[in-house]
């Protein structure tokens, strides 16, 4: 696999079963290398798999979020192509043919919408614009930049950056007849987000955060609320922390599945459980209390007597059905594997599954099996020797058993010691999978080993060892990654001489931890990294969490100074390394690579900072994707391998302007 094969990859997404069970709508990514951007378009495949159609053909716009309406004649989606109004507006495909016709012209940010049971009405979630939103674009050259007044606790969000604006996303019903738009419920203070309708048509449910002061707490609660313009909402859940997710109505509308978080302090470690609550208020009660595994995505069985959740659970993702009378539980798909995204019509259910050796397709899930039903990545692959991947488990110095994954080049020889990355993922709580990596397979088509590892703080190994690292970041990650690297080396598949390690996010900020304590890497890779948290407090979108588990500065200033080894201990740090990172990140913001990189080029240990402009925390622009792994690539093969680098690009030549 080559950089090249990386942007011919097709994403798959969004499952959407029809009414009538006899088609799967869905997104289809591709990435347009001249534009530099990524496009998405609908398309439908038929039941039995014999038709794949292509619905959309966007050539500067996407077409995303495509919903049925509820008698199956129209597909509709969201797309800010031109039409009566800016921004991202619901458009409508008959599925007897024709184009598509544009069926809002809403004002503000439409981020999410719903059809009512009965065809009829809309409902939208919208956010109206702030004042500086509402210029054009020609306004806003002409106008002189003005102070951004902030107020609020949680300031700072990636992608969103400063959180200034006082407008809610509120819900709104709209009636597809007469274009008349109304607020839903009688609040508009509170963000309102997940709206589902019940399946008589007669409520809707929603997850809002009702504190009084609600910009300081996560305390999300489950509200129902007649299905008529301004109504009064009314709570049905009233645990202190996260209660919220995807909702799922049952089929009689009497009860609503949603997820029940952890304790609020550990929203960073959060695990959901599957839990019920009645539209009348009656307690809720949790079905998943015994399983420790985090769930999401609930969807009731045709019957009600069963709900089918996605759950993480030790390298794999797959559906897990759940008695509603008495919690016992049953896997659905025994194989390793993730399903990304899970739909249901008419007893038909649809699933994007992707494993070690294939990307996410739309697969049917008949009578427990999957049946695959698209096959974009099909032509590709069979031009791709791939390198394979197998489960590697360690045990740590002090007990603790550590589960990981390891990839072998492509046609990996018996008894060869391979050149190694331990490659950390983010986070923390998340976890390395059987799914199809692209970053596994270009390294390992390379001749690196690749090693993925879940450390303590991982998803998939219950909430003991996700909240392991709770306020005490670096310690038993530094000491799991290890182990499994001492495995890798013990079984033979690693050459100890040539180590590198390196990740992004979380991934970045366990690099820094593990240089800061061994000297055995040959190479490190620091990605939205950072080695000193005193330093992004009030500076990053953490604020909670600072305030919540490692307290604030004032009044826990050792915990700072404990998890800030990296940098207060960056002179034993000896591993030539590269720092990255987007200028525009919130997430984890670039200062926290600058710091490490002015740390070592100070002790003038090998070093280079690469910034990458108008890059979010997740990059976005195909470019500087490629820019990344081409630097990647370098500087693992010039430190772990001793390989001289290609030289830089030419410089381009200087043109005359006018």
């Amino acid at each position: 696999m080559t950089l090249d094969d990386l942007f011919r990859l097709q994403e798959v997404g969004d499952p959407q079963v029809s009414p009538d069970g006899q088609w799967v709508a869905y997104t289809l990514s591709t990435i347009d290398t001249a534009a530099d951007k990524r496009l998405t378009d609908i398309w439908m495949v038929s039941w039995d798999g014999s038709q794949d159609i292509r619905l959309t053909y966007g050539v500067d716009t996407s077409a995303n979020s495509p919903r049925w309406s509820p008698d199956g004649k129209y597909l509709s989606f969201e797309s800010e192509r031109p039409g009566k109004a800016k921004g991202t507006q619901l458009w409508v495909l008959d599925r007897r043919g024709g184009e598509a016709r544009q069926l809002t012209d809403v004002k503000g940010n439409l981020s999410a919408y719903a059809w009512s049971p009965d065809g009829k009405k809309l409902l939208l979630t919208i956010r109206a614009d702030d004042e500086a939103d509402k210029k054009d674009d020609k306004d806003k050259k002409e106008e002189k930049p003005k102070p951004i007044v902030i107020d609020r606790y949680h300031f700072k969000q990636d992608v969103q950056g400063y959180l200034s604006g006082a407008n809610r996303a509120l819900l709104y019903l709209y009636d597809i007849d007469t274009r008349k738009l109304d607020k839903l419920t009688n609040d508009t203070l509170h963000d309102e987000s997940n709206a589902v309708w019940s399946p008589d048509g007669s409520s809707i449910t929603y997850v809002s955060n009702h504190d009084p002061d609600w910009d300081r707490t996560i305390n999300s609660d489950v509200f129902v609320v007649p299905a008529s313009p301004n109504s009064a909402p009314k709570k049905l859940t009233t645990f202190n922390g996260e209660d919220g997710g995807r909702l799922a109505w049952s089929p009689d509308s009497k009860w609503i599945a949603y997820g029940q978080g952890s304790d609020p302090k550990y929203m960073e470690y959060n695990l959901n459980q599957l839990a019920i609550v009645s539209a009348d208020g009656t307690a809720p009660r949790i079905l998943t209390a015994k399983l420790d595994r985090s769930i999401s995505a609930p969807r009731f069985s045709p019957d009600g007597k069963t709900i089918v959740v996605l759950v993480e659970d030790d390298r794999s993702e797959y559906p897990l059905a759940v008695n509603v009378d008495d919690g016992a539980v049953r896997r659905l798909i025994q194989e390793p594997g993730v399903a990304t995204a899970h739909n249901s019509a008419d007893g038909h259910d649809a699933l994007v599954w992707t494993t070690d050796a294939a990307p996410g397709e739309v697969f049917a899930f008949d009578d427990g099996k999957l049946r695959q039903l698209t096959t974009h990545n099909k032509a590709l692959l069979a031009q791709l020797k791939l390198g394979a991947s197998r489960d590697l488990n360690a045990t740590g110095k002090d007990g603790t058993e550590v589960h990981g994954l390891l990839t072998l080049p492509p046609d990996a020889e018996s008894g060869k010691k391979y050149p190694m990355l331990l490659r950390i993922h983010g986070g923390p709580n998340s976890q390395d999978a059987h799914s199809f990596s692209t970053e596994r397979q270009l390294f390992a088509a390379r001749g690196y080993a690749v090693l993925n590892v879940n450390y303590r703080g991982s998803g998939g190994r219950g909430k003991t060892y996700s909240q392991a690292i709770f306020a005490d970041w670096g310690n038993h990650e530094v000491a799991d990654l290890l182990a499994c690297v001492d495995e890798a080396v013990k079984e033979g598949f690693a050459d100890p001489d040539r180590l590198g390690v390196g990740g992004w996010s979380y991934g970045g900020i366990l690099t820094d931890y593990t240089i800061a304590s061994s000297t055995r890497f040959k190479a490190a890779i620091s990605g939205a990294g950072m080695g000193n948290p005193i330093s992004f407090y009030g500076v990053d979108q953490y604020i909670h969490q600072y305030d919540n588990e490692l307290q604030p500065p004032w009044k826990s200033p050792e915990t700072y100074i404990k998890l800030g080894y990296p940098l207060y201990h960056a002179d034993r740090i000896h591993t030539p390394t590269l720092f990255m990172g987007g200028d525009k990140d919130f997430n984890v913001p670039l200062v926290g690579g600058e710091q490490m990189y002015q740390a070592l080029r100070s002790l003038s240990v090998p070093t280079e900072l690469i910034i990458y402009p108008g890059q979010f925390h997740g990059f976005t622009r195909p470019s500087f994707i490629r820019d990344r792994y081409d630097r990647y690539f370098n500087w693992y093969d010039k430190w772990v391998l001793g390989k001289t680098p290609p030289p830089p690009p030419p410089a381009p030549s200087p043109t005359k302007t006018s």
